[in-house]
């Protein structure tokens, strides 16, 4: 069930964290209250999911949300913690592949979003490389990989043909454009830290970020 309330709520939050990201000296705490407290909301929304899709998705997608919070945290704390952010993240991503696995077979949506996604991963990767300190490389690359597969489950779960038995076309759909969403704000999040920077960084990478994570916490509901 839907609550615009609560979801006028996290969009609230979630312009305080992406306004509070550029301000310095005491206005940091607002991005520093705000970035965590949207994805607790947005995983409210899995939590409370009526009716639900099966509990074991459910269960993989909560879990995936509180290492991204955990992520989130690292990600902003003075010190650098930008390896056990990506260790979060990373986690977070494979609970999203458990959660998307289930009943995924071969066939031509796998087939294609394996394509589409892996050339995508491939030549961003590619690209990205030689911007890479020599320590990140392997961590990186293991990050790519998780990200790229949670994407392709994900994309094929909603290409599948016939449709997956029990899941709705909506939830699908809700699923594979947070996986998406999650792909470029991830893209643009290591262009900005190892690539020389983005223009308006905090808006690109946060508003992709909490609308990934949002359409994965839809996708929880199955339509009554």
């Amino acid at each position: 069930m839907r609550s615009p309330g609560r979801e006028l709520l996290i969009v609230a939050l979630a312009a305080v964290a992406i306004v509070g990201a550029g301000l310095e000296g005491d206005g940091r705490w607002l991005h520093w209250l705000a970035k965590p407290l949207t994805t607790v909301l947005i995983a409210a929304i899995a939590w409370r999911a009526l009716p639900a899709h099966d509990a074991g998705y459910r269960r993989a997608v909560l879990a995936g949300m509180a290492l991204s919070c955990i992520g989130d945290i690292a990600l902003m704390l003075p010190m650098d913690a930008f390896v056990p952010g990506l260790i979060a993240f990373l986690l977070a991503h494979v609970c999203y592949i458990v959660a998307f696995r289930a009943g995924v077979r071969g066939g031509r949506g796998l087939a294609g979003a394996a394509l589409l996604l892996g050339a995508f991963a491939c030549g961003n990767l590619v690209a990205l490389w030689p911007h890479l300190p020599g320590d990140m490389r392997v961590p990186v690359l293991a990050y790519v990989v998780v990200l790229a597969v949670m994407a392709i489950l994900a994309l094929a779960r909603h290409w599948a043909r016939p449709a997956l038995h029990g899941a709705a076309r909506s939830s699908t759909a809700w699923a594979a454009g947070g996986a998406v969403l999650f792909v470029a704000s991830d893209c643009l999040l290591a262009w900005d830290r190892f690539g020389g920077g983005l223009p308006m960084a905090s808006l690109l990478v946060l508003s992709t970020y909490y609308a990934a994570q949002y359409g994965i916490a839809r996708s929880v509901v199955r339509p009554a």
